[in-house]
């Protein structure tokens, strides 16, 4: 790190995802930074004991109770304290760290992430539900605790970086950047022929099947909306989106001066995962630096909601506020499910999203959630009803 650092105690949640691995590897990276406190993972008990061991941590927590023989048999003999169950992996986020990778994925991310809130250090937040599903009780948590929120998307993180020393009021514009995904320049007729192979061909950046699915829809845009919009003094009418297919640019920040600042990188997780890692200060990141003059251009275009109806349905819930952004993301977990299981098409995904929004204000209500129980609730109760609404969906694909 740059400047005057302090070794931090580091716990990592959901350490065998992408970016919990990324986390890690940036800590070895530069010896002495950190020192590991707690690693979960939800059912790979063995990658999560090599990187308990690798990084010497206090302790490993298995989401999967089943799994936990599996971990206590791979740590026997060493010092780490192993645990398992949703509830250790709760316990696991309030151990007393300075800062906290908020990465497990889903729903079930939300439990550990409020814990961790609440406990006044440096969250580093790649958990979308937090701030999609439950972003006014989250930040009631995160304010409530004392703790500084370190937004860990691409888009999020550069928009904090352009930001940085500016005036909040003279901020008139936060521009989130989107690739495009791999259909950008696919027909409509196309878009409805896609298979979920196909959707999993991200040309710019490696991800998870449910982000790069997201990504393909646009979803995943619509979605940063959202949580643009908690995370940053703006009005919902000052965010909005541009395709940028060589994502090298990954937010533009306008002032009332006219001036437009854009943050720019290599398309790596490890950039903005390093900014939070060394908040406030920079660390060395071993990511490709840019050559401009290979890559020759940047391009921009607008987003085609007729193609792409997923981040029009996104901004709608951002509009309405109150369970809608709750009911979007719950519907659009479930749809994506059923595309990579091949029950709906890819175009089933935003329509199935659509009738669940539809259907939820009569049957949910429109009231947004005030507690993590409530949010968690509302959640199940969108997951169930897009369920339900699943094969009208596949009848009308059918049909």
């Amino acid at each position: 790190m740059t400047g005057q650092s302090t070794r931090k105690r580091v716990s990592v949640l959901g350490a065998t995802g992408s970016i919990g691995e990324n986390t890690l590897d940036l800590i070895a990276r530069n010896p002495g930074c950190a020192e590991i406190v707690a690693l979960t993972a939800n059912t790979n008990a063995a990658r999560l004991a090599e990187l308990a061991l690798q990084h010497d941590a206090e302790m490993a927590v298995i989401g999967d109770p089943d799994q936990y023989q599996t971990l206590k048999d791979a740590l026997a003999g060493t010092k780490i304290a192993v645990a398992a169950g949703e509830g250790a992996v709760v316990e696991a986020a309030r151990a007393p760290t300075d800062w906290v990778m908020a990465a497990i994925v889903g729903a079930a991310g939300l439990r550990p992430a409020f814990a961790a809130a609440e406990q006044g250090l440096a969250l580093a937040l790649a958990n979308k539900e937090c701030l999609v599903s439950a972003g006014e009780a989250f930040l009631r948590a995160v304010e409530a605790g004392g703790s500084t929120l370190l937004p860990v998307d691409s888009e999020h993180s550069a928009a904090q970086q352009a930001m940085q020393g500016h005036p909040q009021d003279a901020i008139e514009r936060i521009l989130l950047t989107a690739s495009g995904g791999p259909f950008r320049e696919w027909t409509l007729e196309q878009l409805r022929q896609a298979r979920p192979e196909q959707a999993l061909k991200h040309p710019n950046w490696e991800m998870g099947q449910k982000i790069t699915i997201d990504s393909a829809t646009l979803m995943n845009k619509g979605l940063e909306l959202i949580e643009a919009y908690y995370l940053f003094p703006v009005e919902k009418a000052q965010l909005g989106v541009v395709v940028h297919p060589q994502s090298i640019v990954h937010c533009l920040v306008e002032y009332c001066d006219g001036s437009v600042l854009a943050q720019m990188g290599a398309p790596d997780m490890r950039t903005p995962i390093a900014f939070a890692l060394a908040w406030p200060e920079r660390m060395c990141a071993p990511t490709e630096r840019l050559d401009l003059a290979r890559i020759g251009q940047l391009t921009f275009e607008a987003p085609d909601a007729t193609r792409f109806p997923a981040l029009r349905l996104a901004h709608e819930a951002m509009e309405a506020g109150g369970s809608a952004p709750t009911v979007l993301n719950a519907a659009n977990e479930i749809a994506v499910a059923a595309f990579l299981n091949k029950r709906i098409g890819f175009m089933g995904i935003p329509a199935l999203i659509a009738r669940t929004l539809d259907r939820a204000a009569g049957e949910i209500g429109t009231a947004a959630p005030e507690t993590l129980d409530e949010v968690l609730a509302t959640d199940q109760q969108a997951r169930q009803l897009a369920q339900d609404l699943l094969p009208e969906v596949m009848r009308a694909e059918a049909g």
